[in-house]
């Protein structure tokens, strides 16, 4: 009897790593954003992608990821100083790259800010 029930839990423990291993993994993915500014647009863009590198780092280490697919995501203007950014302070065109999209536009103490966005998928 006691066989049968070593068979048995043995069975199952097998047939349950064999679905699991079967079963289709599932993306994680985190959309992630930062903003940053300067005294002209270029400047302001790659503060904002290195700050936006900073947060994809920050993701990884969150959920101890080594490895992750990056892409770029549209991102909403994040203001310091104003409550919504106008289509008329926009600086285009946006800065579309294979891991980022930045969008600027004119600060209200800073000649260009920018918002950079990405989606991390492990």
């Amino acid at each position: 009897m006691g066989s049968n029930l070593r068979a048995l839990a043995l069975t199952m423990a097998t047939i349950g790593f064999v679905m699991t291993q079967g079963a289709p993994a599932q993306a994680r993915c985190a959309t992630v954003f930062a903003t940053d500014d300067g005294p002209y647009k270029s400047f302001a863009v790659q503060a904002a992608l290195t700050a936006l590198q900073n947060e994809i780092e920050a993701v990884k280490a969150k959920w101890h990821v080594r490895e992750a697919s990056i892409s770029p995501a549209q991102p909403k203007p994040n203001p310091y100083w104003r409550g919504e950014v106008t289509p008329n302070l926009y600086q285009k065109p946006d800065v579309i790259t294979s891991t980022a999209h930045t969008v600027c536009w004119r600060g209200v103490v800073s000649p260009s800010v920018c918002t950079a966005g990405a989606k991390v998928c492990w």
